[in-house]
């Protein structure tokens, strides 16, 4: 495939495979048992004019270490857009730069929008689920076959976010939607045994991206950033997002058992945050942490800041203070970076550690990371762990080691790819000692496309 985002380290590829013990470099440790899932963009035919990154078809890749080795297996999600699209012999859909909708006659019932299932890949109770935050999710075996659209029993009305939460303390998935028309956000929690059990419509005043929100045991937090939806300007061919400083930014806090009437909402300077990286609540202070930058890029090959602002995005604390009615930002991330990520076991909860892919050099450049960074955010210490200028780096996930009891008792894991897209290797760093050589590296049998999001899910009990 040619065209933009269809080139090197983003180029599809057209198989679905599976290898089994494959070759390691180095030592998998003794209690690394499980397996990671990444989602990301695999255009199965050549897309229309005006393809973006984020249009690409679903395709989860599985990395398992059990105690046979290290096996790969990739699946496509089989969407009912793709199904379509499989039927005619070719892409039907327009994407986010792209307004044209197929004739009914050609997609039937699916629908003028394409939900591709492409952003991040969860495991609740069991429930293996594909995210798409345009959409409902898509549910899968744990052999990453497509079961269908999951709209929890009939009970979730609207989309459900890529970025859900689970809380380690109760196991109930908290998640959000935002939609183009009203009501234009809405929260939801799922319960211990997967049920729907509550929704909250939530006034905004009008409709915007919201990507990613947090969680703490007694709050939730939304940013309210001015990444507007314009359906005027996307039916006559422009882009349906564009960053609306005049709009401006608040934050809303909420009681975890409260509606939209106990919302809070705090004025700030405009910020987005596309990932946050945790919270927690102490008594009337909120502490949130993510990846902010003071303008929103959302098409990494066209999109240009304004002189004097720098789009880069850095992680950030946010302390919210509810008795006063302000939240104050402090910069801590040294280098710039994204795809944040803490220990699932200390989600919404105090952390001391944090994860995110940087970039080295101290120069942003689009979604080519060439390293990850550990924060300690009680010595303030950062350790750097490069990868190589000519590498691409996946974003970080944490395995948990069962023998250990501290927080950074585990490994990072992630792909890291040629930069030239000629190879890639699946990286296992010891997350207690961050800056040394990786324990081990398992070369791909073949490629791996850079993606979004992914997590480390345990063995199944």
């Amino acid at each position: 495939m040619i065209g933009e985002y269809l080139e090197g380290v983003l180029a599809p590829v057209d198989d679905e495979l599976d290898f089994f013990k494959l070759p390691v470099q180095g030592e998998i440790p003794e209690g690394l048992r499980g397996t990671y899932l990444r989602n990301g963009p695999n255009a199965a035919f050549q897309p229309r004019p005006g393809y973006h990154l984020w249009d690409g078809d679903g395709m989860i890749h599985a990395i398992t270490f059990d105690d046979t080795g290290v096996s790969y297996r990739n699946r496509w999600i089989q969407t009912p857009g793709l199904g379509a699209e499989r039927k005619a012999g070719r892409a039907l859909y327009g994407g986010m730069r792209d307004r044209e909708v197929p004739p009914p006659e050609l997609v039937g019932d699916v629908g003028p929008v394409k939900n591709v299932a492409n952003t991040n890949v969860i495991r609740h109770q069991g429930r293996t689920l594909a995210l798409w935050e345009g959409g409902k999710p898509t549910a899968l075996t744990h052999d990453l076959e497509t079961i269908g659209l999951d709209d929890f029993a009939g009970q979730l009305v609207g989309s459900m976010t890529a970025h859900p939460k689970i809380d380690p303390v109760t196991g109930e998935l908290l998640f959000f939607g935002y939609s183009p028309i009203p009501p234009y956000l809405r929260y939801h929690v799922v319960d211990a045994s997967g049920k729907l059990v509550r929704s909250v419509d939530i006034d905004l005043p009008g409709p915007v991206m919201m990507h990613d929100f947090v969680v703490t045991r007694e709050h939730v937090v939304f940013f309210d950033s001015p990444a507007a939806f314009d359906l005027k300007a996307f039916i006559q061919g422009e882009p349906m997002i564009r960053w609306a400083t005049e709009l401006g930014t608040r934050v809303g806090v909420m009681p975890r058992d409260g509606d939209a009437d106990d919302l809070r909402w705090i004025e700030i300077d405009n910020a987005y945050v596309f990932h946050f990286l945790n919270a927690w609540s102490d008594g009337d202070q909120v502490h949130v942490t993510g990846a902010s930058a003071d303008w929103l890029i959302i098409d990494y090959k066209n999109d240009v800041a304004p002189p004097g602002i720098d789009p880069s995005g850095y992680l950030c604390s946010f302390t919210i203070d509810l008795a006063r009615g302000t939240c104050k930002k402090a910069r801590i991330g040294e280098l710039p970076g994204e795809f944040c990520k803490v220990p699932d076991a200390v989600a919404g909860l105090k952390n001391r550690y944090g994860y995110l892919a940087t970039f080295s050099t101290g120069v942003e450049n689009g979604a080519n990371f060439d390293s990850l960074t550990q924060y300690d955010l009680e010595s303030g210490r950062q350790t750097l762990h490069p990868f190589g200028t000519d590498k691409i780096v996946g974003e970080p996930a944490f395995a948990p080691d069962p023998a250990g009891s501290a927080e950074n008792d585990g490994w990072i894991v992630t792909y890291v790819h040629e930069a030239d897209g000629s190879a890639s290797e699946f990286v296992v760093l010891d997350a207690r000692d961050f800056g040394a050589e990786p324990v081990a590296r398992i070369p791909m049998p073949r490629r791996v496309p850079l993606g979004f999001h992914g997590n480390w899910m345990p063995p199944a009990p």
